[in-house]
């Protein structure tokens, strides 16, 4: 996604760039509300430049807007909140039209069990066992602000706010909170992975797949500041 991007904002201003996202997303992911940022000395307003680019874009990519900002604006750094929301089926196969956005579980949850264990994790904790594949010794404490669980028909949605993530996390949170679902965790059990001298004593939950996972917003709240001495920023 970032290359594709990358390469047609350089067919417009015939220069190369460095292209700066706000949040980064696994494999097979998907993102609703992603920012990023370059700097062009292309003379094309602002505003332009959306439809710029959406016309050499594939169909599956799309710039909703586009705006000029401060020269010293940085879409990851200066983001207050990343929201992502992981959805599970309960089917065992799925529309096509869905396939792609949806993990097939083919189990029953126990979604009211699962909303009652997501508000474990909100606050400052050490996520460490909520991570994959995390560099020897980085930081993994990182503050939730919110971790909804809902259910639509035969479809179990979890919508999870923080100031940032560390690599895998959401996708094992909401595979925590899926095993607890269908019965495979207690609740203390899951609690006891937030508990730095408890957690040795439990597996450490599954990462569902990829394809479940949506980033749906970053917020800069109402004025932009650089937030780099106040949070962590290792890969989401």
């Amino acid at each position: 996604v970032q290359g594709t991007l990358k390469t047609c904002i350089e067919s417009v201003c015939s220069h190369a760039v460095e292209l700066r996202g706000a949040s980064r997303t696994d494999s097979g992911a998907h993102a609703l509300g992603q920012f990023a940022d370059f700097e062009s000395d292309n003379p094309m307003p602002a505003a332009r430049w959306a439809k710029a680019l959406n016309d050499r874009l594939p169909l599956d990519m799309r710039v909703l807007r586009s705006k000029a900002v401060l020269s010293e604006f940085h879409s990851r750094f200066f983001a207050r909140s990343r929201t992502y929301r992981y959805r599970i089926s309960e089917e065992e196969r799925v529309s096509p039209i869905q396939a792609r956005f949806v993990y097939a579980s083919g189990r029953k949850m126990d979604e009211g069990a699962m909303a009652q264990a997501a508000e474990l994790v909100v606050g400052r904790h050490d996520f460490l066992p909520f991570g994959e594949e995390l560099p020897q010794g980085c930081n993994t404490v990182r503050e939730l602000f919110a971790c909804a669980v809902r259910r639509y028909g035969r479809e179990v949605r979890i919508t999870i706010q923080a100031n940032a993530f560390i690599r895998g996390m959401v996708r094992r949170i909401a595979g925590g909170l899926f095993e607890v679902g269908v019965g495979r965790r207690s609740r203390d059990e899951f609690a006891s992975l937030l508990d730095t001298k408890r957690r040795k004593r439990v597996p450490w939950p599954v990462v569902l797949p990829a394809r479940g996972l949506t980033l749906l917003k970053v917020d800069y709240g109402r004025s932009y500041r650089d937030l780099r001495k106040e949070q962590t920023f290792e890969e989401d």
